[in-house]
Order: C-alpha cells, then structure tokens, then sequence
C-alpha cells in the first residue's frame, strides 16, 4: 500500500482545499431561483466556513450547481455562491457545500 494511503479520506485531501476551514454556525438565509418554480428564500445556518465557501444546511433540497444568495444575518452582509457538493439530509437538514463567486473576504464575520 503507498504512503498515506491509510489515512482517512479528507486528511489525504487536506493539502487540495484553498483556505483553513473554521467550525462556525453563522445563521443565513438562503435565495435561489428554481428551475420552474418562483425565488425560494428558506433560512438556512452554516457548519464550517472558509474565505471561498461553506458547508451549510438548508431545510430545502438544493440541486448542485444551483446559483445562491446568501445573506449573512449577524452581518447583513451578502454573497453568491455555487452548490458544488450535496451531501445528505440529515436531522437538521440538507448539507451542501457552496462555492462563494467574488465574496468579501470579510463575509463571515469571522476570524479566518
């Protein structure tokens, strides 16, 4: 077996991400045109943030490379994103991981 090959899958992975990831629960809500369907604005919080995305949960399913607006709600602040992963519905929610598109590196409000 090659080195490194035994070691659980995400530190394997772990030099391929751009940017330290944080555990933070920052409360969002989530705006996203549906494919036939009206604008859906459902609340929404993240589990980990980084400056170039998050892991969130929706209470909604989201389809992958969905376009999103996330609002920040103890910032106010707002960014776009892009589904990149769909995990899968758990207790709380939908996870899914979102690539934010040309977001203020502040937009977390969190130290990173």
């Amino acid at each position: 077996m090659p080195f490194g090959e035994d070691l659980p899958r995400d530190i394997r992975n772990r030099h391929k991400r751009r940017g330290l990831r944080v555990n933070s629960r920052v409360p969002l809500t989530i705006e996203w045109n549906g494919t036939s369907g009206p604008l859906h604005f459902e609340p929404g919080f993240t589990r980990v943030v980084n400056s170039y995305g998050c892991l969130l949960v929706s209470p909604r399913e989201i389809d992958m490379q969905q376009h999103l607006r996330l609002t920040n709600l103890a910032t106010r602040g707002y960014a776009d994103g892009v589904v990149v992963w769909k995990g899968s519905q758990r207790p709380d929610g939908w996870e899914v991981g979102v690539e934010l598109v040309g977001a203020d590196l502040n937009f977390w409000g969190v130290e990173i």
